[in-house]
């Protein structure tokens, strides 16, 4: 379904398929040879064959165990996601090969942008470091085919994320997404210009889509995870009784995560910030469950979906956005939190990073994405050759 495109990984995974038999008449060697095996097992007081004999049922016994061990060793490499790979020019993967293997964190950039910034560069290594055993992909909406071979040497960032063995970077191809989908027919309909807040209102659409299809992890990036989630059906709450979009996490063809679809269609009105996004979560959770204020930082759940604390991931609410960005005489420990949501839409002044600083989010740099935090000290340090301005 998905085109075959770039893998931003030095290489790439080597996936086989099982030998299967052809018309269900042809049966495969190895079918015979194991069948062989079960139904003449070898007697522990059977007569004494000759020593020809012998050595052939030993020979046999070896070939089948060296067999089924590979079979075995194979099966533990997909199931644990342990990320090897070949050289990118051997082989590619599609996305779809690599949202199939299931559990996948999935971060988008809906943008024309081609260098992610270095909040965008944390918020992916923090979920590779926390998630190790699970791919994660980096849809860009700017990536092509044609532009993707030459990223690796074009943008540090892009080097920078590809020598994590688990991430991934794709071009986000919308039309493709949407298929299958009750959104494909609002997206043949709309018209991208005359949309007031596009970027935010296809990245609704996007992240729902593929949510619904292959199931996971959507995280928005500026997201820095500090520690597994471990629910697998779940929306973050905000605050008491609103829901966020901008993280939560569902299986494949989850009968909530289609029925948001629809509404987000039914109801769409573009012109209205969050209409197809926290507050379509937030409506369509309260059809399902009688939502109530929290109390300390227990979880709701309802209909076996988890509706998790705002101390979660916004233990710094909205309007105090800004502290990430403040010294703190006392770090907080976030102990009951997940990941930090840093508010980056609220952030209009392009505060940053500063290296030296010792602010909250540069400690949180530090802590969870430290190659991005390395890379920002190196650009600060060559900066100050040109200029005193040393914010990333």
């Amino acid at each position: 379904m998905l085109q075959t495109v770039w893998v931003s990984s030095p290489g790439s995974w080597a996936l086989r398929g099982s030998d299967r038999h052809r018309g269900g008449t042809k049966r495969c060697c190895k079918c015979r040879f194991l069948r062989t095996i079960i139904q003449h097992p070898c007697r522990r007081h059977a007569p004494k064959r000759p020593g020809k004999a012998r050595m052939l049922r030993k020979i046999q016994i070896c070939l089948c165990f060296c067999f089924v061990s590979g079979i075995l060793y194979e099966i533990s490499l997909l199931s644990s996601c342990v990320f090897n790979y070949l050289p990118m020019a051997q082989h590619y993967l599609t996305p779809e090969q690599v949202l199939n293997l299931g559990k996948s964190i999935i971060f988008l950039e809906t943008t024309e942008r081609l260098e992610p910034p270095p909040l965008v560069s944390c918020s992916v290594e923090s979920a590779a470091r926390i998630y190790q055993d699970r791919a994660v992909i980096l849809f860009m909406k700017g990536l092509t085919n044609e532009t993707a071979l030459d990223l690796n040497t074009s943008y540090a960032a892009f080097s920078l994320l590809s020598s994590m063995k688990n991430v991934f970077i794709f071009p986000l191809q919308m039309e493709t997404v949407f298929q299958e989908t009750p959104l494909l027919q609002w997206y043949n309909q709309v018209v991208p210009e005359e949309e007031k807040n596009w970027v935010h209102v296809s990245s609704d659409a996007s992240r729902l889509a593929l949510i619904w299809k292959y199931g996971g992890i959507y995280m928005d990036t500026d997201v820095i995870s500090i520690r597994p989630i471990p629910e697998r059906s779940f929306l973050a709450a905000q605050k008491s009784r609103f829901s966020s979009n901008g993280i939560f996490g569902f299986p494949a063809r989850h009968q909530f995560i289609w029925d948001c679809m629809e509404d987000f269609v039914l109801k769409y009105n573009g012109n209205i910030w969050g209409n197809q996004g926290p507050f379509l979560m937030t409506r369509m959770l309260k059809t399902l469950c009688n939502l109530t204020d929290f109390e300390g930082t227990e979880d709701h759940s309802c209909q076996n979906i988890s509706f998790l604390n705002p101390q979660r991931f916004y233990p710094i609410p909205y309007p105090a956005w800004s502290r990430y960005y403040q010294v703190w005489d006392k770090s907080p420990s976030f102990n009951h939190s997940y990941a930090l949501h840093l508010w980056n839409f609220m952030n209009h002044n392009r505060k940053a990073v500063v290296a030296g600083s010792n602010t909250l989010a540069e400690k949180l740099y530090k802590a969870y994405c430290p190659t991005t935090y390395e890379d920002l000290i190196q650009n600060a340090k060559q900066r100050e050759f040109t200029g005193p301005e040393d914010a990333v």
